[in-house]
């Protein structure tokens, strides 16, 4: 399918870099069959059923920018870390990578240090010189948060990014990028979703780099999808076939969330458990299995998460959707507003 049927034109002025305060006075458009309509994101137990099933993510994300000191010549390097590999290792985006070299030592603090196992391009491979119990309290105290490239951000000024880009549900490391949907919740929120009756299911996708960045090729059919990490718990797979049988409905707390669940669901609409590496690349055509609806932020334009939207609601309806949203207003991308999706089947 041609790329560029996903593409449209966006005012800068409404990509959001600061969150909604609170997360959960952010805007809500419900996106329905037949009609758009306005909301708040505290409205959303009143768009939900009782005995439905919203499905999150407690993916954590780690402080994964990283600025050090190349050992010998002190050039400083600045990497984003990607990928895990293993214990302690990791690929990375650096800046400037040329005349980072295999055998290379990167410092980043007197307790944290990396070698160079190798390169390819802009991206390397780094062994962490510590136990693997330690990186992510060093990270902690090292890194920062490796916000999307159309936020920027001063060294010199401070900044809540910490606590603004890390889910209430947060609870796992190994996220590059945060599972954005899922920011806009808070404790009086799922207290409304409580007394509705909605219930909770938890899933693990590590969100990886490449989950944001637009498509380049002509065709979907030539994109290489990134591969990332995610479990499936026994209770949760449980949970989505027992909601099903009785009638409820499956909410996915965000393209994460739903990516996963539909990674381990099966033709006849049973769910696997386990962990594995996924690549599933959701593209208009694809027949859903588990997720009914998808709470989701406004996504960039060309990019596989605007394709999945448009699988689920139909392409005419997420362009026409996202019309209605710079029309009036919404605030896009990481820090944006929300967006419920009802599933069209066709």
């Amino acid at each position: 399918m041609r790329v560029d049927f996903f593409d449209f034109d966006l005012p800068k002025e409404l990509i959001a870099i600061e969150p909604a305060r609170p997360r959960d006075a952010a805007k809500l458009l419900h996106v329905g069959h037949d009609k758009l309509k306005d909301y708040g994101v505290l409205d959303l137990p009143q768009l939900l059923q009782p005995g439905d099933l919203l499905v999150i993510n407690d993916t954590k994300v780690i402080p994964a920018r990283l600025l050090g000191n190349k050992r010998g010549s002190g050039g400083k390097v600045e990497v984003t870390l990607t990928k895990e590999r293993g214990p302690c290792l990791w690929e990375c985006f650096a800046r400037p990578a040329k005349r980072c070299r295999p055998g290379d030592f990167i410092d980043f603090s007197s307790e944290l240090t990396a070698e160079i196992i190798s390169r390819d391009g802009p991206t390397l491979t780094l062994n962490f010189n510590v136990e693997a119990d330690a990186f992510f309290p060093l990270l902690e105290k090292v890194g920062s948060m490796p916000l999307p490239p159309y936020i920027k951000r001063s060294d010199e000024k401070p900044t809540n990014d910490s606590e603004d880009y890390q889910t209430i549900f947060a609870a796992k490391p190994g996220a590059v990028a945060a599972p954005t949907a899922s920011l806009h919740f808070t404790d009086r929120l799922l207290k409304k979703l409580s007394e509705r009756g909605v219930k909770t299911a938890k899933v693990t996708l590590h969100v990886g780099a490449g989950t944001f960045l637009p498509v380049v090729t002509d065709d979907t059919a030539d994109h290489l999808m990134h591969s990332e990490f995610c479990v499936m718990p026994r209770e949760t797979a449980a949970s989505i076939e027992e909601t099903h049988r009785s009638g409820g409905k499956v909410v996915a707390a965000g393209t994460t969330s739903l990516r996963t669940m539909e990674s381990f669901a099966r033709e006849d609409g049973t769910v696997e458990h386990g962990q594995k590496n996924t690549s599933i690349f959701i593209t208009p055509g694809y027949k859903f299995r588990a997720v009914d609806r998808l709470l989701t932020n406004f996504h960039l334009p060309r990019s596989t998460l605007f394709m999945l939207v448009s699988a689920f609601c139909g392409l005419d309806t997420m362009q026409a959707a996202y019309k209605h949203a710079m029309t009036n207003d919404y605030r896009f991308y990481s820090y944006g507003d929300a967006s419920l999706l009802e599933r069209k089947d066709f």
